[in-house]
């Protein structure tokens, strides 16, 4: 059965990760009634906590995982590790007075009670009183109507308060101001844009690293040379490639050694990583953690296309392609003096091109918007039973990298 999990961060108030929802979708789930839904979201729950390995998909963060009306019926959460995981329980239930013993017994057994998509119905108390979260969706409710649920909430001195989709900076700090402890969306990877704000020279130079490390005859001396100087860059290099991302005999122990270990495009990306990550400083971990499964998961991607493209193009498109947000400027402005191929440009300033393809895929998959990236895929020629392994591997791949936050 094909499973596609994809995660959505969500952050606190310091837009540090408290955790990820876990999106799914499965083969099985778009040809069969609502009950056999439940069974292959039972399924596939199965297989991603006890065979793909849950930890590899959220890095030991909270996973939000959505359980409809028959699953939490069948008390199917309490399959799952208590402290792992957020039971979300979906709007469209029916709160009758057995779901809401099902979901009494999971509090009382120490389970995280997470109210998705809240609006307010008198019939939903008791399941309010059961909360620890409240979900309020931001795309779905005028300001108005939101501070209006959030007046009338039972005070509770437990209860967290999550604003979902909040796609720009002014949202977040709406929420905030709300009294909203808890944030998911994609405002982080949004640019906050500073007028009269110049691209300062260190920042220049690090992203002419980041081109320049990626293009095809940039020499592989020039990278120990780039290393051995820095201290800090050989204590992350050692990190790094003693992580457990690698599996290995000895430690590694030397920079000469990691570079013989990882080889030269493995090295060539830890570098743009480094830079990268110098760039963000001040910016949520997740936009670099991002960053980096965009590079890791669109060169992949190209592996296993029919037409694949070349390995390092495709990883500098990943890479660059929330570098807007990173040092809140234009994109078509940071485009202007880099080295880069024309076809990354054209993707990234202009959303056009050869390789704008892997980039929507890649952003499809982050949402789960599956049938655009169904779609997608089919026109790139990708085998998309492949993809979601690919995907759990650049997660584990950024993952392994020390100090995004």
């Amino acid at each position: 059965m094909d499973t596609y999990v994809a995660r959505q961060p969500i952050f606190n108030r310091r837009k540090r990760i408290f955790g990820y929802e876990l999106l799914f979708r499965d083969a099985a789930a778009q040809r069969f009634a609502s009950l056999a839904n439940d069974e292959a979201t039972t399924t596939v729950l199965s297989n991603t906590f006890f065979t793909i390995g849950a930890n590899r998909m959220a890095g030991g963060k909270k996973m939000f995982v959505n359980f409809t009306q028959n699953l939490l019926l069948r008390k199917a959460p309490l399959l799952l590790p208590r402290d792992a995981i957020v039971v979300e329980i979906l709007e469209g239930v029916d709160p009758t007075p057995e779901l809401i013993a099902a979901c009494r017994e999971m509090a009382q057994q120490g389970y995280t009670l997470a109210l998705d998509d809240y609006v307010e119905k008198p019939a939903f108390q008791p399941l309010v009183a059961l909360a620890d979260i409240i979900k309020i969706d931001f795309r779905n409710s005028s300001l108005e109507t939101i501070r209006s649920v959030v007046a009338t909430l039972p005070p509770s001195s437990r209860r967290r308060l999550l604003a979902e989709k909040v796609e720009t900076h002014d949202e977040f700090d709406i929420a905030k101001q709300m009294g909203f402890d808890l944030f998911q969306g994609f405002f982080f990877a949004k640019p906050e844009l500073i007028t009269g704000k110049d691209i300062s020279g260190s920042q220049i130079n690090l992203l002419r690293i980041v081109a320049s490390v990626n293009q095809p005859d940039f020499d592989f001396k020039s990278l120990e040379q780039l290393i051995m100087p820095d201290v800090s860059l050989t204590y992350k290099l050692l990190r790094y490639c003693n992580s457990a991302f690698f599996a290995k005999a000895q430690s590694i122990g030397s920079v000469q050694q990691a570079l013989v270990y990882m080889g030269e495009a493995e090295i060539r990306r830890f570098v743009s990583l480094v830079a990268m990550s110098q760039l963000a400083k001040g910016k949520p971990g997740e936009l670099i953690r991002t960053s980096s499964i965009r590079g890791k998961f669109c060169e992949q991607l190209g592996a296993i296309a029919t037409a694949p493209a070349a390995p390092a193009e495709l990883f500098t498109l990943g890479i660059f392609s929330l570098i807007d947000a990173i040092i809140d400027q234009p994109m078509a402005r940071i485009m202007e003096g880099l080295p880069l191929d024309k076809s990354i440009k054209a993707a990234l300033a202009k959303r056009g091109g050869p390789l704008i393809g892997y980039l929507a895929l890649i952003e499809y998959y982050e949402k789960g918007q599956w049938g655009l990236f169904e779609r997608i895929a089919d026109a790139l020629h990708i085998p998309k039973e492949k993809v979601p392994e690919l995907y759990r591997q650049a997660c584990a791949w950024a993952d392994a990298f020390p100090d995004w936050d």
